[in-house]
This record gives C-alpha cells, structure tokens and sequence, in this order.
C-alpha cells in the first residue's frame, strides 16, 4: 500500500483540526517504550493499561498468549485501542520465545516484572535504553521462561505492607518513572508516522476503503 498515496486521497475528508491534532499526537509518539502481558487473567486490568499508555504516547503493546486471550473492553479503554499497534503472540511453539526475539530485533532490552533476587528497581534503569517491561498475572507473575529469557528482573520499590500494586497502576508509575527521566519520549522516525498517519486516517474517515478502492489504491 502507498500511505502517501492514501493520505493525499484521504486528506480532504479530515478537517483541520483534526490534522492539527494527529500532528501533535505524531509529534509525541514513541517506540522507545513497549509494554508485554504474559497470559493476563484479567481483561478489564489491560484495558485500563492500554488507555493509560495511549495517553503517554505509547504506540505498541505486545500479547503473549499461551493459556489466556485478552480482547479489548471498549468501555474501559475509550476508544483508545484504535490509536494504538497490538501484536499479538500467539500462534507460535514458544510465544514466548516468538515475542522476545521480536523486541530483541528492534533494539529492546526486556526486563521481567518480579522481586527477584537480581531484580533493579525500575528507578535504577537507564531511561535512554529502548525498553520493554514484562508483566505477568496478578495472582503469579511472570512464568519461568519468561523471567528467564528476560536481560533482567525489575521491580518497583514498595513502602507499604502490601507487596505489590495492581496491573494498571504499575504499568502507570513504570512508564511516568522512565519519561520522567527523559526531556521528551524519544521520536517516531518520519516512515513511521507516515504510516500511522495513513492508518489512523482510514479508521477516521467514514468508508475510507470504498474512496480509496474508487480511486484504484490497492488494500
């Protein structure tokens, strides 16, 4: 598909405002940070995260699926899953395996959520490192392999007597401590906001693949 092709046909259908807004959300996307649920049991936990890594720019979250699936809440994520890119693992011997190579392909270093006894608090990761974090259920955390398989455990440290915060929250204060660390989230390279420009255009226009079928553009 040609997205410059896609966008010049669809442009006309968008108001300025619009645009104006896509430009700045472009402007404030990132892959620098990626999110992995392992097997979540929780639906309506990831839904929550999904909305919240949106608002901060997050552009791609990952799903390994060996026992559990997730589809996504609407009432929960409020429209949020259209902005975002999900990849789903689940088709594989080793999803595992499958996700990790993928991330590793694109310059992630993966760090396991668990109290280990190697584990960094997420405060000591070097927020310039392109990251992604791994988080399992709530009831048993990550499994073996993907703990092991990770370049590392991390943690986030905790006050209280209660051992650990919820799925969401977590996700929350792991992604506000490593921008934190950051003036800004490091950029989509200009292909990719390219391509997300074309994407987002045709979920926002209303029979998009009709107008550009009418045009000729092959989808």
């Amino acid at each position: 598909m040609n997205h410059q092709q896609v966008i010049d046909i669809l442009e006309e259908f968008v108001s300025e405002n619009k645009q104006a807004h896509i430009d700045r959300v472009l402007s404030q996307r990132t892959r620098h940070v990626t999110l992995v649920f392992e097997d979540i049991d929780k639906p309506h936990n990831v839904s929550a995260v999904l909305r919240t890594a949106e608002c901060m720019g997050i552009q791609d979250l990952h799903f390994i699926k060996n026992k559990n699936s997730y589809s996504v809440n609407p009432n929960i994520v409020q429209g949020a899953a259209k902005w975002v890119t999900l990849h789903h693992h689940s088709k594989g011997e080793d999803n595992v395996a499958s996700c990790y190579d993928t991330l590793r392909r694109t310059g992630y270093k993966i760090y396991a959520t668990s109290i280990h006894e190697t584990s960094r608090s997420i405060y000591d990761l070097n927020p310039k490192e392109k990251t992604a974090i791994v988080f399992g259920t709530e009831a048993e955390g990550i499994t073996k392999e993907a703990g092991e398989k990770a370049d590392g455990f991390v943690h986030i440290p905790m006050q209280g007597f209660t051992e650990s915060f919820n799925l969401s929250v977590s996700a929350a204060i792991c992604l506000t401590v490593l921008k934190s660390g950051l003036e800004t989230w490091p950029p989509l390279e200009e292909q990719e906001k390219l391509e997300l420009r074309s994407e987002w255009y045709r979920k926002i226009v209303r029979e998009a693949d009709l107008i550009l079928k009418a045009k000729g553009v092959d989808i």
